[in-house]
């Protein structure tokens, strides 16, 4: 890739490779090796080559491909090579050059590939090449399906003839595999074709069904991609808009359904038992007990993908079938749950598909589950099924009845163990949010299940996290009740939670470890979120202020425990709103104080929900101005530097969110301070920092203020934001390049790119001047003029107007950017250029921080 074609003589490197194949035949296996790779290295991007060059270099293989395949033919006739040709066959096809299908149909590298499908063992590199042609022929370049019809009509009956040795047990297993594999690449590349329910299609379905039947799952899942595409294809309305009008576009749909819906009823039985535990279960390593979960969801996927073609209810009929006959041969007390709970765990797989309103098999499962052995496996299937049908369990006639013995379910679940409880607190939580009014008149019942599972009464295993679900639920039920009683059972509810935090102040907070008191401020947190009652919340929030008021003096280094209280804060602001506003005062006063001595993060995010909730406020004007100066001007002290962006993320990260909220919800408050401009310098020293989410929030930050007009229409909020960015115009453009082109990784290359695109849309013409200074500094070696215009271009269209958004530029941007990372001397020949850590602020009218 890095030799000119001219070098190697008239025609290039193919023909160079022919001639001097010609003149040293004893080295022909080398020569064959290199003709193997070359089209390998046009696709390998780790060869530091310019996107121009790599174009290039591509489109000069695909001009000689007849001449390589001439050789490559020629080459057949040595028996010892013909492994070795077919692998250089299968690299060349990669290139996906437009052969036409009927050249390619009569070909003797095809005929060669196919005929050794035949062989035992089976060619590894047979199989290479009918692979690529079997991509060769839906490829674009190539002309599509229709196009390379002559070929597929030579490739598929030849791969559909191998369908025997899937059950020939004789076979080796990776030729198995290999074989599966074709299938599946004819199933995934052909699908469209497949799903008119063609009697040809038919055939590869059936094929395709023996494949998933196969006992190794590495084998059988190879076909799992192939039946979601399909699914996908049936279902989709643009598979049927030829058709025309309504009553045709569902008439075809329906006639297609009904032909595939003996493949997935039969697809629901082959995959169900694949869920199943192992006998040895418990002696799984984690790697291996890891792989066996991926396993099961990769299962529950499929089985989606047959609801959606069957119907919840359809497929849940034949589960349930299933489920009988394990309970049947286990003597119908599932004294061998193995079998039982692989189709219970099915069974919770479709519960979106199955319609709320069936009545046939979900009463039986539902009492079936009242008899169930207390296994943990078992029972903790059975409580997530019970929670992913809880929608299904509201709307059941005989839902106030079934209730109670679902919730007896659980409640095993919560005794059985720490896994176990998890399930049965999050189908709890479940339950009390879609049942919430079938047991509003229970509340008290919940509250007793709910101090007895976070005090570990009744042996119950629920973790502090998973208690965290239960506060969730009761907190649904307390939504759902009227305004008076809900308040007197979030009192009960906060009480339970505040009681433990006052035992410990009195005991000495500083003793305690922070895990003592988060597991009770984050349920205070999930009460003030999930309880919609405002001034309930309002008022539990200014009766236990006294406490939170303890925490933040006496812990405000711990930053656990300071996170926790803002959180529980923050949410109570939320959901309390302006009823908030006698607690909220002394709140921003104890933050604004902390902040100066402990520099949390969390701090700041507690301050920018008031300044979501408050900032348009005017009565609150004069203490949210003091309190955003303060936090800015502070911060701003603490990012001096990169080496402090670094060392500080989180800081930084909130810092700029709330800046941008400033902007949103109280811009003059913000614009108009004398922090808007340290603040702006501030960025610009952490835009290259490498923490992903401190780096988002800064380049949104900047963002926003390019696209003020957005936000704010008063022309004194432009005027400022002109005055302090105009200056720092330069700076910023070359710091955002340096990004663009190796001062950040190009996972990033789309934000930096917004936030150019939007300076360059605010100030037009100026800013293309600005980008064009920067580029200018790159040496010639590094970057070409013609790559630094085509990358000045795109900006210059913006500014004229041109209405393009970031994906439609993108292209350009990453070709510059491929160019100066293409190997570690350019980058740092770029950065050394660019200098993205060099701010030049030198305006003596604009404070520097």
């Amino acid at each position: 890739m890095h030799v000119p074609a001219g070098d190697w003589g008239d025609g290039g490197i193919v023909y160079w490779l022919r001639d001097e194949m010609n003149m040293h035949p004893e080295y022909v296996p080398g020569f064959l090796e290199l003709l193997t790779v070359l089209p390998e290295e046009a696709f390998n991007y780790k060869i530091a080559a310019r996107p121009d060059r790599r174009r290039q270099f591509e489109n000069e293989l695909t001009s000689q491909m007849e001449v390589a395949l001439s050789i490559l033919t020629a080459c057949l006739n040595i028996t010892e090579l013909k492994e070795q040709v077919l692998e250089a066959f299968s690299s060349w096809l990669r290139l996906r050059h437009g052969l036409p299908g009927a050249v390619l149909a009569c070909h003797p590298l095809v005929h060669a590939a196919l005929s050794s499908l035949n062989c035992d063992p089976l060619s590894e590199a047979s199989v290479n090449v009918i692979s690529e042609l079997i991509h060769h022929t839906t490829s674009p370049s190539s002309g599509g399906i229709s196009a390379q019809t002559s070929l597929i009509q030579v490739i598929v009956p030849q791969v559909l003839g191998l369908k025997a040795h899937l059950r020939d047990s004789s076979k080796d297993e990776e030729d198995v595999k290999a074989i599966a594999r074709l299938f599946a690449d004819i199933g995934d590349s052909y699908v469209e074709l497949i799903a008119t329910g063609s009697d040809e299609s038919m055939v590869i379905v059936h094929a395709l069904i023996e494949v998933t039947s196969h006992p190794e799952y590495d084998i059988a899942s190879m076909t799992f991609n192939f039946w979601h595409s399909l699914q996908l294809t049936l279902m989709k309305r643009d598979s049927y808009i030829s058709l025309g009008n309504e009553a045709s576009i569902e008439a075809e749909r329906n006639r297609r359904l009904h032909i595939f819906r003996s493949a997935y009823e039969s697809l629901v039985s082959l995959v169900s038992f694949r869920v199943q535990y192992p006998q040895d279960y418990q002696g799984l390593s984690y790697e291996d007990l890891k792989e066996f979960k991926q396993t099961r969801y990769a299962v529950a996927d499929v089985l989606i993908d047959a609801a959606s073609i069957l119907g919840g209810d359809t497929t849940l009929k034949i589960l349930f079938m299933k489920l009988l006959e394990a309970n049947a041969q286990s003597g119908n007390e599932f004294s061998e749950w193995h079998p039982a709970e692989a189709i219970l765990f099915c069974i919770w797989a479709i519960s979106n598909y199955v319609s709320v309103v069936e009545a046939e098999v979900m009463p039986q499962v539902m009492a079936l589950l009242q008899t169930l052995p207390q296994q943990a496996q078992l029972l903790q299937t059975a409580c997530l099924l019970v929670g992913a049908y809880s929608k299904w369990l509201n709307a059941a006639p005989a839902s106030l009845s079934i209730l109670p013995s679902v919730i007896r379910i659980l409640l095993s679940g919560m005794g059985t163990s720490e896994y176990c409880a998890a399930a049965a607190a999050l189908a709890f939580r479940h339950i009390c949010d879609d049942c919430r009014k079938n047991l509003c008149g229970y509340f008290d019942g919940l509250f007793d299940i709910y101090c007895m599972a976070i005090n570990g009464g009744s042996g119950y295993k629920v973790s502090a996290e998973d208690s965290l679900h239960l506060v969730e639920a009761l907190s649904m039920v307390v939504t759902e009740l009227p305004s008076d009683q809900a308040k007197n059972a979030l009192e009960r509810l906060c009480l339970s939670a505040a009681s433990p935090l006052k035992e410990a102040a009195e005991e000495g907070l500083d003793k305690k470890h922070a895990r003592e008191l988060t597991v009770h401020i984050d349920r205070f947190a999930y009460l003030f979120r999930y309880v919609n009652h405002p001034e309930a919340v309002a008022a539990e929030i200014n009766k236990h202020w006294a406490i939170f008021r303890v925490i933040f003096d006496v812990r405000p280094w711990d930053m656990r425990t300071m996170e926790s209280l803002c959180r529980a804060c923050k949410y109570a602001v939320r959901t309390s709103g302006r009823y908030i506003i006698n607690t909220i005062g002394e709140m921003l006063a104890k933050v604004q104080f902390l902040y100066q001595q402990h520099h949390q993060p969390c701090f700041l995010y507690l301050s920018s929900e008031v300044i979501k909730i408050f900032g348009s406020d005017p009565s609150c004007a004069d203490y949210l101005k003091s309190l955003i100066e303060t936090l800015f001007a502070h911060t701003t002290c603490l990012l001096t530097s990169i080496k402090e962006f670094t060392a500080r993320p989180d800081l930084a990260d909130d810092c700029f969110l709330l800046a941008s909220r400033c902007i949103r919800y109280c811009p003059h408050l913000f614009i108009h301070s004398a922090i808007f401009p340290s603040l702006v310098d501030c960025s610009m020293v952490g835009i290259t920092v490498q923490h992903r989410e401190a780096c988002h929030s800064i380049l949104t930050f900047l963002s926003d203020i390019f696209d003020l007009e957005k936000s704010v229409k008063e022309e004194q909020y432009i005027r400022i934001r002109d005055s302090v960015v105009i200056p720092r115009g330069p700076t910023i453009s070359r710091i955002l390049i340096a990004s663009l082109t190796g001062a950040l990784p190009s996972s990033r290359l789309e934000t930096v790119t917004y936030t150019m695109l939007a300076l360059t849309r605010t100030y037009g013409m100026k800013a293309v001047g600005w980008a064009k200074e920067s580029v200018c500094r790159i040496p010639g070696t590094a970057v070409t003029e013609a790559e630094q215009t085509k990358f000045l271009k795109v900006l210059s269209d913006v500014a004229h107007g041109a209405d393009l958004n970031v994906n439609s530029v993108l292209g350009n941007v990453e070709e510059i950017s491929d160019v100066c990372r293409r190997n570690r001397t350019v980058q740092e020949i770029v950065q050394a250029a660019l200098k993205p850590l060099e701010l030049n602020l030198v305006d003596p009218l604009l404070p520097v921080s």
